[in-house]
C-alpha cells in the first residue's frame, strides 16, 4: 500500500463547443454537452496509484458539503482507504477547480478553495491516520499542492515520523526547506529553479545544476526534474541522467505531475532502481499528456507507448 497525504481537490470539466461570441462582451460562448467530475490534487495521486493496480489510502481534508461526500465515496470506488479523509465542519469548503473546455481546447478555469493552513487538531487527526496506516505501507507521498494541509511544520513532522520508509514529495517552493530528509522530490523545471534560486533555463547543464543545488540542500536521495518538452532529468548523488520526453501528442498537461510521482513512487516500492523507476515514469507522463483533462495511465499504457 503507498499512502498519499495531502490538498484534496476536485476536478470538475464542463464540456462544449464554441459557435460565437457573445455580444455582452468579447468572450467565447460556450454551449455545453456535459459534465464531469474527477478526484484532483492529492487525490489523483491516487487515480494514477488505482490506474497501476496499486493499493492506496488517502489522507486529507475535505468539506461538509456535496463535494466531500462525493470525494470519500469516489475514494471508496477506487478501493482505497479513505478512513484519514477527514471532514471539516467548519466554513472550510471541499476544493473544486472547475475548467470550461471547448473543443479540447481550455477556455477558462475558476477556483473555489480555502488555503488557510490546516488547525492543529485537523493535523493531529491525519498523523493518528497515519500511525494506523503506516505498519501497511511500501510508501508515503506527500503531494503539495499549497491549499493549507501540508505546512512548513507538519511537513517537518511527517518527514520526521516516516524516516525508513519511501518518502516521495510533489513539492511547492515556498515549503523548500520542510523537505529535508525525504527520498525523493519531484519538481518542475521553473518550481526546482525556484526552490534552488537559480534561474530556470531549460537545457542539460542548468537542470543538472539545479538537481545538484536540491539533492545536497535538502539531503535527498534523488531529484527527479521534469522538464516538460525536454523530458526529465534524475540526479541520484552522483551523477545525473537526462532522459528525453516520450510524448508523441500534447494537449493536456493537467495532472501529469501526480502520474510521474505516483508511478515512479510504485517503482521504487516494488524494488526497482531510481533510473528504470524515472523512464517508466517518462513513458507514463507521456501517456497521460496525450489525453484532455485530468488522465491516468495503466502499465498496459506504459509498456505498449
Amino acid at each position: 500500500m503507498i499512502l498519499v497525504i495531502g490538498d484534496i481537490i476536485v476536478d470538475e470539466f464542463i464540456w462544449g463547443d464554441v459557435t460565437r461570441i457573445s455580444p455582452e462582451a468579447p468572450v467565447p460562448v460556450v454551449s455545453v454537452h456535459e459534465i464531469d467530475r474527477r478526484l484532483g490534487g492529492s487525490a489523483n495521486v491516487v487515480r494514477n496509484l488505482h490506474a497501476l493496480d496499486t493499493s492506496s489510502a488517502m489522507l486529507g481534508l475535505v468539506g461538509d458539503d456535496e463535494p466531500g461526500e462525493w470525494v470519500k465515496k469516489r475514494l471508496a470506488e477506487l478501493n482505497s482507504d479513505n478512513r484519514g479523509v477527514l471532514t471539516k465542519t467548519n466554513d472550510r469548503p471541499t476544493a473544486i477547480k472547475t475548467r470550461i473546455i471547448a473543443r479540447h481546447q481550455q477556455v477558462v478555469r475558476y477556483d473555489r478553495e480555502w488555503t488557510q493552513t490546516a488547525q492543529p487538531a485537523s493535523q493531529q487527526h491525519l498523523i493518528n491516520s497515519l500511525d494506523e496506516l503506516l505498519p501497511t505501507a511500501a510508501a508515503v507521498i506527500l503531494s503539495d499542492y499549497g491549499k493549507g494541509v501540508l505546512s512548513n511544520d507538519f511537513i517537518k513532522q511527517l518527514i520526521e515520523r516516516l524516516q525508513g520508509s519511501i518518502i516521495a514529495v510533489d513539492p511547492k517552493p515556498e515549503h523548500t526547506d520542510a523537505y529535508r530528509g525525504a527520498t525523493v522530490i519531484t519538481p518542475n523545471l521553473s518550481e526546482g529553479a525556484a526552490m534552488a534560486g537559480m534561474e530556470a533555463i531549460n537545457d542539460d547543464a542548468h537542470a543538472e545544476g539545479i538537481a545538484r543545488a536540491l539533492h545536497q540542500q535538502l539531503d535527498l536521495n534523488y531529484v527527479l526534474l521534469t522538464r516538460s518538452e525536454r523530458g526529465m532529468t534524475l540526479y541520484d548523488g552522483k551523477e545525473s541522467h537526462h532522459i528525453p520526453t516520450a510524448a508523441r501528442d500534447i494537449f493536456d498537461v493537467t495532472g501529469a505531475g501526480d502520474t510521474v510521482i505516483a508511478v515512479f513512487t510504485a517503482c521504487l516500492a516494488r524494488g526497482d532502481d531510481a533510473l528504470s523507476a524515472a523512464k517508466i515514469a517518462n513513458r507514463a507522463a507521456g501517456v497521460v499528456v496525450g489525453k484532455v483533462g485530468t488522465a491516468t495511465a495503466s502499465w498496459n499504457e506504459i509498456e505498449g507507448f
